[in-house]
């Protein structure tokens, strides 16, 4: 599904935030006062379309290697050019589950309930 801003979405999974809910006001320690999950099937609509979300460290490092042996891998000393290879083939599960899973984009979703989720995931989304 494409994402646009304006488009009606609801989540098609839970999102639970992975930071506890602080108590500020009066709190003497500071300590966390629950966890705060959104539910699937909460509707709200798409207020900003970010871009491509990071494909993280490996991809980006897979990627920057596999450029070197395709540029300088027939110049390479014969060991240096195996190892390069080797760290290649570590890398990747992680190139082809990004490849599986594409680039995808990441977005803003108020929602009517009154929260706003930043930098999601689309394919946490499905139309509303």
């Amino acid at each position: 599904m494409t994402l646009t801003e304006g488009r009606r979405v609801k989540l098609a999974v839970d999102i639970g935030l992975t930071e506890a809910v602080a108590l500020t006001a009066g709190s003497p320690t500071g300590a966390g006062a629950g966890f705060l999950i959104l539910a699937a099937g909460t509707e709200g609509t798409v207020d900003r379309v970010v871009g491509e979300r990071d494909p993280g460290r490996e991809v980006r490092e897979y990627e920057r290697l596999a450029s070197l042996l395709d540029s300088f891998g027939h110049d390479m000393p014969p060991q240096s050019k195996r190892e390069l290879e080797e760290k290649i083939a570590s890398l990747e599960p992680a190139w082809t589950a990004h490849q599986a899973h594409g680039a995808g984009v990441t977005v803003r979703v108020r929602f009517d309930n009154g929260f706003v989720l930043d930098g999601a995931r689309d394919d946490v989304f499905t139309p509303a």
